[in-house]
């Protein structure tokens, strides 16, 4: 079951603007608004985009489960929304949050280095 856009209550300004794969979804990064850390990548159809930025809680569309599930309801790691910004051709989502919960999710080590003067901006650990 994939979810479908006709459904959504999301206004029209916002919903031509956005360039959904096959199966009518924006990949969604969400970032920790004050540190810039990624927290994860979710998937958004149209009525999980209308519900994030109606309700200021992170809502995504769960392509294992084929439902909706907002973020924090079972992990109690809720993230509330300071900003959602849509890249250049539309087929991606920078959803800046305020985690709230008992530690960070998946904190695995760090893949990346912060950049440093000459090296450029992927400079991996090994």
């Amino acid at each position: 079951m994939t979810p479908t856009s006709s459904q959504s209550a999301l206004s029209t300004e916002v919903a031509v603007r956005l360039k959904r794969d096959p199966d009518g979804l924006v990949c969604a990064v969400v970032q920790q608004h004050d540190s810039g850390e990624v927290l994860m990548v979710g998937w958004m159809d149209d009525e999980a985009l209308h519900r994030t930025l109606t309700s200021g809680r992170v809502t995504f569309w769960s392509r294992s489960r084929g439902e909706y599930w907002r973020k924090g309801d079972t992990s109690g790691h809720a993230q509330y929304v300071k900003t959602v910004a849509l890249d250049c051709d539309g087929d991606a989502l920078l959803v800046r949050v305020e985690q709230i919960g008992a530690g960070l999710p998946h904190r695995g080590a760090q893949l990346l280095r912060r950049p440093r003067p000459g090296r450029g901006r992927r400079a991996f650990r090994e």
